[in-house]
């Protein structure tokens, strides 16, 4: 099955590379050699990319309460894993703009991942013990397997849709995908994150954010985004209560760090962030 992942994504690799100019602020962040003044002398080439991150970096995620005007500035303030995390989180979701997609409404999608990721970030700012921004950007990407599967093999991927709906059994989609196809989207996911040479804690959170229980490494980011997904299926309006999450491991709780009783203070700052922050990445304006 690792073989039928692995051609899905040589398969679309032309048409969703991530640009050049993310590509080599992710090598430079990686080396730990470049300073902050080239990675942000880098990011000013592309001034769609900059517009975004500093819309985001002003927004009310981070507070809104310092005037960020400048990407060196941005840099500074913010630090450089941090920016690489945003110029990724800015950048993905830009690069599935005319792919087309027949099977699901590509809005609900990130929608979906937008809320999922806001969620992780507020976790993670109540359990101090994953980086939010990281999070943020894991929590967006986590279902980005799906933008392929609906792409590629969209008759397969509305049959594990509709199994989900028909089946006689309650199915999750990912466990209807791999009943239909032997592998899930949360493979794809991880097998395309890969192929961009993204860091590893986001292809861990990626790969196992349905299989907490297969995770070797960043365990215990995988287990903030196990939990947000888990709240981001719900009802949007929901503030939920604990007996709601029963797709969430029990042990994911102690793994994250993060007390049931906190998930309210959680849901509200997402909501409340999530249309500036949607404004901010998905704005054809910038």
């Amino acid at each position: 099955m690792a073989q039928a992942v692995h051609s899905l994504i040589e398969d679309i690799g032309e048409l969703i590379s991530l640009p050049e100019i993310v590509m080599k602020i992710n090598e430079m962040v990686n080396s730990e050699e470049a300073s902050a003044t080239e990675i942000g002398r880098v990011i000013s080439q592309d001034p769609a990319i900059s517009t975004r991150i500093l819309q985001v970096a002003n927004s009310s995620m981070y507070g809104g309460q310092r005037q960020i005007d400048s990407i060196n500035r941005a840099v500074t303030i913010l630090g450089t894993k941090q920016i690489r995390d945003l110029v990724l989180s800015t950048s993905a979701a830009k690069v599935f703009d005319g792919i087309p997609n027949d099977v699901i409404s590509v809005e609900d999608f990130w929608h979906h991942s937008l809320y999922c990721a806001l969620l992780v970030r507020a976790l993670a700012n109540i359990s101090n013990t994953v980086n939010p921004d990281t999070l943020f950007t894991a929590g967006l990407l986590h279902d980005i397997g799906h933008l392929v599967m609906f792409n590629r093999i969209p008759e397969q991927a509305h049959e594990a849709i509709m199994l989900t709906i028909q089946g006689e059994a309650a199915l999750d989609l990912y466990q209807a995908e791999r009943q239909i196809l032997g592998f899930d989207h949360a493979e794809v996911g991880a097998e395309l994150a890969r192929h961009w040479h993204l860091p590893e804690i986001l292809v861990s959170c990626i790969a196992y954010h349905h299989d907490l229980h297969a995770s070797t490494e960043h365990i215990e980011a995988v287990a903030h985004v196990h939990i947000a997904n888990a709240i981001a299926s719900l009802p949007y309006s929901d503030i939920p209560a604990i007996e709601d999450l029963k797709r969430v491991s029990p042990e994911a709780w102690d793994l994250a760090h993060i007390n049931p009783d906190s998930l309210g203070d959680a849901v509200k700052e997402a909501q409340q962030n999530i249309v500036e922050t949607q404004r901010a990445l998905f704005s054809d304006d910038a």
